[in-house]
């Protein structure tokens, strides 16, 4: 009973957690009350819970920690995607594996065979996101969506035969695997943020099973707060996108040409053409993308928002893509990082209207996210897909280091426009050289 309401306490401690995270004022308090929650939740279970050999837990604990301390000091924030993605898969076959144990719960087929199917499903789809966000998979192969229908088709009758006649295990096993590669290999690298936040999702739900199977209120209230969470933020994303869910996940179109596909004249500039016209700006609007991420430029950012800000006393703010970067929150935590003020930092229905009133744009390598196609073009693969409006504005500088098309493979009529000049190099040393002109 007391361990049942001190379980209560702690998901109560994280949900307030949770809310804090939606104001970028409170994230270090929900840090810290997240940090309670689960040292409650852990210190109940070792004490008033305990079911299993203290010295195995300690042990595995310790392990456990260990290498997320390691993986904590070696992975850039630019590659935090990545670790997203193979977390959630490493959580989805955590949840399969540990229907070995000998439980003894109601309806246990049943259980184990979900527990199987989603955890499975979450492990390799995740090692396919993981793999595409890295770079090591480029082709989004749409056909493989019908292999994948096919498949799911033939899973429900091997569930019914597990659960009724507890046979077909390997099939099982065979089948979840296969659906989680042909169902995430059409998927575009546009949509990649909300396959991440959909994936961390399932992993949640699984741990819900594994709760139910071991009889745990700890994991049916840990497995329900990650479960529900990433449901509503993979709504929310894909709303912010215009697009459905069935839309993401059962692509029309999954073009994923690198190569530019338009053609015309572009204008080039230098980064001291830039800060002339920047230091002589009334407001300017930066716009991060992955590309500030990959450069890891968010400091050199800060350098010029503190130069145009206090010596030309020019309005400088940051807008914001929902989707900008690999995951949600990406650019987010990249400014943090940088210390840029919470005030700065803008979403996009915030800022949108005003860029039509901004005198200079600084677009860093967000390519998808800054591209009017998704509103003209039918047939491409971000169509529908709301986007930053700014070509409106008076001048965008783009910063990229070639005319190659974003992560989703859609070449962008944005650098061709009158009104933009192409920064060709890397984002932060550009970036840097333009500090240095308006420190002159």
């Amino acid at each position: 009973m007391i361990s049942s309401l001190l379980y209560l306490c702690s998901a109560f401690l994280m949900v307030t957690a949770i809310d804090c995270l939606s104001s970028p004022a409170r994230v270090v308090k929900g840090y810290h009350i997240a940090l309670v929650s689960v040292g409650l939740a852990l210190l109940t279970c070792l004490t008033l819970n305990l079911k299993y050999n203290a010295l195995l837990i300690l042990l595995t604990l310790a392990a456990g920690s260990g290498v997320g301390v390691l993986f904590a000091l070696k992975v850039k924030l630019s590659t935090l995607p990545q670790m997203v993605a193979l977390l959630n898969g490493i959580g989805g076959l955590a949840s399969a594996l540990i229907i070995s144990c000998p439980f003894e719960a109601p309806k246990k087929n049943i259980l184990e065979a979900l527990c199987i199917v989603i955890g499975l499903i979450t492990f390799s789809g995740s090692m396919i996101a993981f793999s595409k966000l890295h770079g090591l998979l480029r082709k989004n192969i749409n056909w493989l969506k019908w292999i994948s229908l096919f498949l799911e088709l033939l899973l429900l009758l091997n569930l019914a035969y597990f659960i009724l006649y507890d046979k077909g295990f390997a099939s099982l096993i065979i089948l979840s695997l296969l659906i989680g590669i042909c169902g995430t290999m059409p998927i575009g690298g546009a949509d990649m943020p909300v396959v991440i936040s959909l994936l961390n999702s399932l992993s949640g739900w699984a741990v819900v099973l594994v709760g139910l199977l071991a009889g745990d209120l700890l994991l049916i209230i840990t497995g329900t707060l990650v479960g529900a969470s990433g449901t509503i933020l993979s709504y929310v994303m894909s709303k912010a996108m215009n697009r459905s869910l069935f839309n993401i996940i059962w692509p029309v179109n999954s073009s994923t040409s690198k190569e530019p596909t338009i053609t015309g004249l572009i204008k080039t500039g230098s980064a001291e053409e830039a800060s002339y016209i920047m230091e002589n700006a009334h407001k300017v609007i930066i716009v991060p993308g992955f590309g500030m991420a990959a450069a890891q430029a968010q400091i050199a950012l800060k350098n010029m928002t503190n130069i145009l800000t206090e010596k030309y006393g020019v309005d400088v703010r940051f807008a914001i893509h929902p989707v900008a970067g690999r995951m949600p929150g990406h650019m987010n935590v990249l400014l943090a990082e940088a210390q840029i003020p919470y005030d700065k930092i803008y979403a996009m229905e915030d800022i949108n209207a005003d860029f039509a009133s901004t005198d200079v744009v600084y677009v860093i390598g967000a390519n998808d996210i800054t591209n009017p196609m998704a509103q003209t073009d039918q047939n491409s693969p971000i169509h529908g897909m709301p986007t930053l409006d700014v070509s409106k504005a008076k001048t965008v500088f783009f910063v990229k280091r070639s005319l190659a098309a974003g992560y989703s493979g859609v070449d962008n009529p944005l650098f061709y426009a009158p009104n933009t000049i192409m920064l060709f190099g890397d984002a932060k040393k550009i970036t840097e050289e333009i500090v240095k002109d308006l420190e002159k």
